[in-house]
């Protein structure tokens, strides 16, 4: 172990023990299920501020990190991507849904939907979130082997365990008080990544760099049809954010919620900015790494000493920390309140807090088992995740805000249909990280399914029941003038739309577009209205 690795440990082990003595305190605020699940609806404009910037800005800084030292300033846009996401939750869904008093996505389904689709939708939302944690843990542990040695395995193991020690005092107020410590480091470890860059390279070294490499400078140097990814992942998945939502929502008021998610994405900005810079710097000094999250060590090595070098590691965990601890508990909220809901439904809230510690459990030991099963590659489980969960949950979650017409038979169904075509597409894909079967994400072809799928089911469920009601004044009709324009398009441009790998998403807006006008024009009738409560 290095000298890094010394101070790292150290810094580590102090911040350890202050989280989880801070999670004890947390533990007298989450004495009942509200207080543990949603913090009791308490949490004021600066909780949610750090909470949400913890859980973007963590992550995003580690990936637009390794995106910049591979691809330039073009990882900007991954940052701009997630800002807007942020935007968007805050200006349209808090108000909405912090009326609804919503605590997860999969229990706003079984609450329209039934105890079926809550225990099948709050099982599949469950599972995934390990994935996304792990991901961003094996992102960071290939940046902390460099100087200490640890091997990724260990490195998740770690992180993961405590995740799980203080989850289990406070809920949500665990998350609440360790996101605000979390973010703190962020910003510290901001300052030393400043000062390290005005050491070594400095602007003119960027200016060398961009001299010897222009596609570095390039705003699309990662690849069109990656950017527009980024932008699509972030659009699509707004609307099932439940970590984000989960965490939102603690808030006391909805302009609180809203207040803090704005001064979020602001807070973000310089967590951008500095990452992309760093990033960059890193390619500067040592051009020759294939992995930016090893590169960045190695950099600051090289300039910086050990203590401020563990200090900005110290940061680099905090993180990964941010990013997990809302993803493993929302997840074990899906499981242990939604699917415990579910398979008993005269459980008490004690009763589902309980079964969420025991699910925090069983999600510790499955975002292990992930890192044992596929550690080479950690963007992998990302794309596996977003596959899995959001091909089942998309067209269920828009159905139950704005279309009573679905049958519970027909939410039922689209959560296997869109969750089986989505994994079947990427198994055409041979499991890859970015080659896709057709050059098409396999979540495009899930979530097109999912809603196909509801669509028909709902309406052979309903046959005889509903009427349609079509208005060239209305919303469906212009989105259905959008979706017959971009399919003539993408019929006459379908080899660039190939090549450019953005077929699939071209093929998803016209479907987005179809099902928004089938919400609007069908409608049921009023005598069915009672019926269809039963179905």
């Amino acid at each position: 172990m290095t000298t890094v690795g010394y101070w790292f440990i150290g810094f580590a082990l102090v911040y350890t023990a202050f989280l989880i003595t801070v999670s004890r305190i947390a533990k007298k605020k989450a004495s009942d299920g509200s207080g543990f699940f949603v913090g009791g609806r308490g949490f004021n404009t600066l909780f949610v501020t750090v909470c949400i910037t913890g859980l973007f800005s963590g992550s995003s800084y580690i990936a637009i990190l390794e995106l910049s030292y591979l691809t330039g300033i073009s990882a900007i846009w991954y940052g701009v991507a997630e800002t807007i996401h942020v935007l968007i939750i805050a200006l349209v869904f808090i108000a909405p849904f912090r009326k609804k008093s919503l605590v997860t996505i999969s229990g706003l389904l079984g609450d329209r939907y039934g105890e079926k689709v809550r225990a099948v939708s709050g099982a599949i939302t469950a599972f995934t979130f390990p994935m996304w944690s792990v991901a961003t843990a094996l992102a960071f542990a290939s940046a902390l082997s460099v100087f200490t040695g640890i091997s990724l395995i260990w490195s998740v193991v770690l992180t993961a365990i405590l995740l799980l020690v203080y989850l289990q005092f406070g809920g949500m107020w665990s998350i609440g008080f360790t996101q605000l410590s979390n973010v703190i480091v962020f910003f510290i470890m901001l300052a030393i990544g400043v000062y390290a860059f005005l050491l070594n390279p400095g602007i003119d070294g960027i200016k060398v760099l961009f001299a010897e490499r222009p596609e570095m400078a390039s705003p699309d140097g990662a690849g069109i049809q990656t950017i527009l990814a980024w932008f699509g992942t972030f659009l699509f998945n707004v609307i099932l954010a439940q970590a984000a939502f989960q965490m939102a929502l603690s808030c006391k008021t909805p302009s609180q919620g809203r207040n803090g998610l704005i001064y979020a994405s602001v807070l973000g900005i310089p967590l951008i900015i500095g990452a992309v810079i760093f990033g960059l710097a890193a390619a500067h000094v040592v051009p020759d790494e294939t992995r930016g999250l090893v590169a960045v060590p190695l950099y600051l090595m090289d300039i910086l000493p050990a203590p401020l070098v563990g200090l900005f590691f110290l940061g680099f965990w905090a993180a990964a920390l941010s990013w997990g601890a809302p993803c493993q508990f929302s997840g074990a909220t899906s499981l242990g309140r939604d699917v415990g809901k579910a398979v008993n439904p005269r459980a008490n809230e004690l009763q589902l807090v309980r079964y969420t510690k025991w699910s925090l459990l069983i999600l510790t030991v499955l975002m292990v088992g992930f890192a044992l099963l596929r550690s080479e590659q950690s963007a992998w489980w990302n794309v596996l995740a977003w596959v899995t969960r959001n091909s089942a949950t998309f067209a269920p979650v828009i159905a139950a805000l704005f279309w009573p017409a679905v049958t519970r038979h027909a939410a039922f169904i689209s959560l296997f249909t869109g969750s089986f075509s989505g994994l079947l597409w990427y198994h055409l894909s041979g499991w890859s990280v970015n080659e896709f079967f057709l050059n098409i994400h396999p979540v495009w072809i899930g979530m097109m399914v999912n809603m196909i799928t509801i669509v028909i089911a709902s309406l052979i469920g309903n046959m005889g029941n509903w009427e349609w009601k079509g208005s060239v004044r209305s919303i469906g009709f212009y989105t259905f003038v959008f979706s017959f324009a971009l399919m003539i398009y993408m019929v006459s441009s379908i080899d660039f739309l190939y090549k450019n790998g953005v077929l699939g998403l071209v093929a998803m807006l016209i479907t987005s577009g179809l099902f928004v006008a089938c919400m609007n024009f069908i409608k049921l009738k009023k005598a069915a209205e009672s019926i269809q409560k039963v179905i």
